[in-house]
């Protein structure tokens, strides 16, 4: 679905790769909807002198159901209808075990990776039927299909959300509403950083990591070209073309290089 003159609401916009994208679509002609939990809200703000009435903010904490069912209207009542929807919001869990999470910190991991795309599909998908043309972009990760060493809970949110992709896939075929899965290796994000790993340690072995600007463009391409599943990033290639190939190898390497961050 090309994005030009849709409108497309962004969850997680108020930075990384959810700001690249918000960008990127409006540089592309299309009327954003930026969704926000508050941090990155003036960012996303200054973009209005630029694009003027094509973007709007939407303030929602995509982990309590009524704030996501809210937003279709709020936002058809600013652009007219709903044309897609790019789930990206996420949160990652601390490198801890899960004998050493405690569940306030899983629920909430939990909550708004997997629930909070799950509201968002849920909310949103009888609008979307409604269009000549209408998308489902989910931004899952690598973690998605490769187990991460001390990222159990964001792997398993993150398998969720990867599994509800493609079964939304199977259910809307033959209908107007097209269904992608983005499974992004390591993004030179907040999210790593917030994780507690040292970013020094990344760049001294030399982890070349997604900038979000390429990340956000692989994604809208993948929207644009119909694409059933997009790897961003070399890392999510290869470990997706190992894991296929021999799993318990490919998890010794994954936990080799956690071990060397």
């Amino acid at each position: 679905m090309k994005v030009f003159n849709k409108v497309i609401v962004v969850t997680g916009a108020g930075g990384g790769i959810g700001r690249e994208l918000v960008t990127q679509l409006l540089g592309k002609g299309a009327r954003v909807a930026a969704i926000l939990h508050k941090s990155g809200l003036e960012e996303i703000k200054s973009l209005t002198g630029v694009y003027g009435d094509k973007i709007s903010t939407h303030i929602a904490n995509l982990a309590n159901r009524d704030d996501v069912e809210k937003l279709p209207e709020e936002i058809i009542a600013v652009h007219g209808c709903i044309d897609g929807i790019i789930n990206n919001a996420g949160i990652i869990q601390p490198f801890r075990s899960l004998n050493d999470l405690d569940y306030e910190q899983i629920q909430r991991v939990m909550d708004v990776n997997f629930y909070g795309t799950l509201y968002m599909c849920k909310s949103f998908l009888p609008h979307l039927l409604s269009r000549p043309e209408a998308y489902i972009t989910n931004v899952s990760s690598m973690g998605g299909f490769l187990p991460v060493p001390l990222q159990s809970i964001y792997c398993a949110s993150k398998g969720a959300v990867k599994m509800l992709t493609e079964g939304l896939h199977l259910e809307l075929r033959g209908t107007n509403v097209g269904v992608t899965i983005v499974c992004p290796g390591g993004v030179d994000t907040n999210l790593v950083r917030n994780s507690g790993i040292e970013m020094e340690g990344v760049e001294s072995h030399s982890y070349k990591m997604l900038s979000p600007n390429k990340a956000a463009a692989l994604i809208i391409e993948g929207m644009e070209n119909k694409k059933y599943r997009v790897l961003a990033g070399n890392d999510s290639k290869i470990m997706d073309f190992l894991y296929r190939l021999n799993p318990k190898k490919a998890t010794d390497i994954i936990a080799k290089k956690i071990k060397t961050l």
